[in-house]
Order: C-alpha cells, then structure tokens, then sequence
C-alpha cells in the first residue's frame, strides 16, 4: 500500500532532485525519493547491526575473566586495528 505525502525540500535538494530525473536516470521524482529513502532504511539496518554488534562485543569483553590488557598495549592493538581497516577502505 502507498500513501501520498507532500514535503517540502530546500532548492538545492529539488535541483538535485530534478536533474536526476532530466538526465533520464529516474523517470520520475517519486522514483528519485524512493530510491534515497531504501537506501536510507538500509544505512540505519546496517547501523543498527553494527551497533548490535560492537554491544555484543563491550559485554563479552565486559564478562572476560582474564585479566585486562595494559593500557599501551590496548592502544597498540587499536592502532593495528585502524590501519588495516584504512587500506581496506
């Protein structure tokens, strides 16, 4: 089932909106809307997974009974971490 609603959008938005459709990408702006609100319905289920995920991580580490890991060390690992995750970007 679909439903009608009417916004209102800054000029900038509708231009972007518009060209979209002129350049034949989209044959409307509807279509235009729906696609940038599936894609944003998919950012917030993958932000929420993530979210979910990093939780579930703090309350493993949380419940640990080995000893925590000193302070350098755990920023050293951090560090790893990041890199690798820059150059997979």
């Amino acid at each position: 089932m679909s439903e009608k609603l009417s916004i209102t959008l800054p000029a900038e938005m509708v231009a972007a909106i518009k060209r979209q459709v002129e350049a034949g990408r989209y044959a409307s702006t509807s279509e235009v809307l729906r696609e940038a609100m599936r894609n944003w319905m998919r950012g917030e289920e993958e932000h929420a997974e993530r979210l979910t995920a990093m939780r579930a991580r703090i309350g493993r580490s949380l419940d640990d009974p080995r000893p925590p890991l000193p302070l350098d060390e755990a920023f050293a690992r951090l560090e790893r971490r990041a890199k690798t995750l820059s150059r997979t970007s």
